[in-house]
């Protein structure tokens, strides 16, 4: 059986072959040959059972965690026989190309990447709608996709106000799909279910995707573009300007590449929330050119104390205005308000903040009538 999402099998077969981690895809994984693989940054999602069983192979794996009993993700970069009791085997490693000391030269290659890959993210035969927050990352997204644009958020959130004022400099119209309550009592066991997640993080995080998402299949289009991946390629996290207990590295590039470690882990939450809608994902910024480029960049391209994603800001303010190109936003769980509301929610549940982890588990009590719950 042959099973790959996200390339062709010849391109997974050249990877292999060549030992090549960033072959020009946005990620793959699946079945190949009775064995399973996974990208190096593991963009696409694979589970096999936690102890496999080599008799049947076939149905030892899947895309989705709740489609088997104990379902483990495939570390990113590996392969596993399902035909033998082995453990899976790294295959590939995040690359460590030499640094572009060249800053307009850094640039350029970062700019023709991103174009590069929102040129791959189109397609004939999809409809694509943007999940727009405002920020520089979706924003830039939008603006190559030339691809209509959905926030959402509680009426008085950062992330509704910010993505007004950024649709109206860009002269871009913009849907608003406005929240309630309701709506995260609704969808919280959804979510919980798709991301095979409990926690109150994963969960806050997951919602609002899901939500624009419903929204945006809605309106009857077939995949949902993100800016994920932005922060954690170029810098936008404050612990990588601080260099403080939270990493091991010593310099903001060092830093930079940690954050990019810590994606595999990520995305499988957000791509099931989007999928659980019925939509394809779409992260162009997360393509492996644009990956490559950004591993080339050098720690003042990067962050530091007066800005963070540098070199991503300057190749955006060459299609967008200053105020969007330069703008900081707050994360989807706290800019959207979900977080405030899911708490509210659970406190008035009787799940109050003095119990430890309240919010966690007010997303379980959701579940437990619920069939096929994960833990």
């Amino acid at each position: 059986m042959t099973a790959i999402r996200g390339t062709d099998v010849e391109t997974v077969r050249l990877a292999l072959e060549d030992d090549e981690p960033l072959p020009g895809t946005v990620g793959f994984a699946g079945e190949l040959d009775e064995m399973v693989v996974r990208d190096v940054l593991g963009r696409v999602p694979l589970y096999v059972e936690a102890d496999h069983d080599p008799s049947s192979p076939d149905s030892q794996w899947a895309f989705e965690p709740a489609a088997l009993e104990t379902p483990e993700l495939v570390p990113p970069g590996s392969t596993l026989d399902l035909t033998a009791e082995t453990d899976s085997e790294r295959r590939w490693t995040l690359p460590e190309p030499p640094l572009e000391t060249d800053h307009d030269a850094a640039l350029e290659r970062l700019s023709n990447a991103i174009r590069t890959a929102t040129d791959a993210a189109r397609a004939p035969d999809r409809e694509v709608a943007v999940a727009f927050s405002g920020g520089v990352d979706s924003a830039l997204v939008a603006e190559l996709l030339d691809a209509p644009l959905f926030v959402v958020g509680f009426p008085d959130s950062h992330d509704v106000e910010a993505a007004r004022t950024a649709a109206d400099a860009m002269g871009r119209e913009l849907t608003v799909v406005e929240l309630e309550p309701a709506d995260l009592e609704r969808a919280t066991p959804r979510v919980a279910r798709a991301i095979g997640r409990t926690n109150a993080m994963d969960v806050q995080i997951a919602l609002p995707l899901y939500l624009v998402g419903e929204h945006v299949a809605a309106e009857g289009f077939d995949a949902l573009a993100v800016g994920q991946g932005a922060d954690e390629l170029f810098g936008g996290y404050e612990k990588v300007v601080r260099l403080d207990h939270r990493v091991d590295a010593e310099t903001t590039r060092g830093a930079v590449r940690e954050g990019i470690a810590t994606l595999p882990d990520q995305l499988p939450r957000d791509i099931h929330a989007i999928e659980a809608t019925g939509l394809e994902p779409v992260a162009p910024l997360l393509h492996d050119a644009v990956v490559d480029a950004a591993l080339r960049l050098p720690d003042a391209l990067l962050a530091d104390e007066q800005q963070r994603k540098r070199a991503l800001r300057l190749v955006a303010a060459d299609v967008l205005p200053e105020s969007v190109s330069t703008r900081d936003k707050k994360a989807v769980q706290y800019g959207s308000l979900v977080a405030r509301e899911l708490d509210r929610l659970a406190r008035q549940a009787g799940y109050k903040r003095r119990i430890d982890d309240h919010v966690t588990k007010y997303v379980r009590s959701l579940l437990e009538d619920e069939p096929n719950a994960p833990a």
